[in-house]
């Protein structure tokens, strides 16, 4: 008997057109002889539709049509599943879904929390696990006190840099210096993230970056080698390939992920073995320190004094045809097919 499984895509989040890709991917790659098939749109404004229509219209952002119903997951744990809101109040029941969302309202714990309040079993990492990654500051300080090494680093919130901007920026030059990263606390595929190289170009990106979140995060910049690695499992955890990342762009922004089609990528990674294996121990022991759960990718610098650098947690990264984390598994032997198995595998054990 096929079990039922929810891809959820789109979502209220500045990487929308994102979860486009990567769920279309997802789906166009799912296991469909052992799987039922639900696919249920999130819209910009956080409506929710149960679509049924082609999904060659999900990438190209056409899929809001008369092949939607409205629903909502149905908080009541008997129900496990959605309800379509069509005047029937048919409920769905789902044995599992896959929240193929980025960013805020997807990988940051919010819709985990509806999802265990459903008692619904579900792809990824707990509700605790995806806000702790998606916030960078809770990241550092987790990873500072597990011993974790990542780039020195400040953080303020919107109304303390309102009050003493002159202060933080003062700060910022003093113990950072320049080039920095100033990044949203909360946001992904480097939405909102600038590279300020000197005073007046870093006050403009701390109203870039709040522009996206009320917190912001100031990194000093690390030079070296960008390096990726792709984790998966739950209490036993396990470790890709590594890829490496050369850029198109100055730094590996949201143009060069998934707009420019110029970044070269080579998987393995062109590094010595005794790095290759530092960078996976690594991974591991940052996946446990976040108490992570089903999968993550983790990103590294491998700086020119060789020291290796976390950079961060992606709790729901890419699955785009030219996303890191089901090539690096592609290369470490599991088939993106079987890679989409092990996760829905993976979320119903846990639960």
């Amino acid at each position: 008997m096929k079990q039922s499984i929810g891809i959820i895509f789109g979502g209220a989040s500045s990487e929308y057109e994102v979860s486009l890709m990567s769920s279309t991917s997802v789906l166009n790659n799912i296991d469909t002889d052992r799987y039922d098939i639900y696919k249920i749109g999130i819209t910009k404004k956080g409506q929710m539709f149960y679509y049924t229509g082609d999904v060659a219209k999900i990438i190209s952002d056409e899929w809001l049509s008369s092949d939607c119903v409205p629903c909502v997951i149905s908080p009541d744990r008997t129900h496990h599943g959605f309800i379509l809101l069509n005047g029937s109040n048919e409920i769905i029941r789902l044995d599992a879904v896959f929240p193929v969302l980025h960013g805020k309202n997807g990988e940051d714990g919010t819709i985990q929390g509806l999802f265990t309040l459903a008692g619904i079993p579900y792809v990824g990492c707990n509700t605790l696990s995806s806000a702790a990654c998606m916030d960078k500051g809770v990241t550092h300080t987790i990873l500072d006190s597990a011993g974790v090494s990542t780039a020195k680093w400040l953080g303020i919130l919107q109304h303390s840099y309102k009050n003493n901007s002159d202060t933080f920026l003062k700060e910022v030059a003093d113990k950072l210096g320049f080039p920095c990263f100033v990044k949203p606390a909360n946001a992904g595929s480097s939405v909102g993230i600038t590279k300020a190289v000197d005073e007046n170009t870093l006050i403009g990106a701390m109203e870039l970056a709040f522009l996206h979140d009320k917190k912001v995060i100031v990194e000093e910049m690390l030079y070296g080698i960008e390096i990726e690695c792709a984790v998966l499992g739950n209490e036993e955890p396990i470790a890709s390939v590594l890829g490496e990342i050369e850029p198109c762009n100055d730094f590996y922004d949201y143009d060069a992920k998934y707009l420019a089609n110029k970044t070269k990528t080579y998987i393995p990674a062109r590094i010595d073995d005794r790095y290759t294996d530092e960078i996976r121990t690594t991974a591991i022991k940052a996946y446990k320190a976040m108490a992570c759960e089903g999968l993550t990718r983790v990103d590294f610098f491998l700086t020119k004094d060789n020291r290796v650098m976390l950079n961060e947690l992606n709790t729901i990264p890419g699955f785009t045809s030219i996303s890191m984390y089901p090539q690096l598994f592609i290369n470490s032997g599991v088939s993106y097919k079987e890679l989409i198995t092990r996760l829905i595998d993976l979320a119903i054990e846990r639960n």
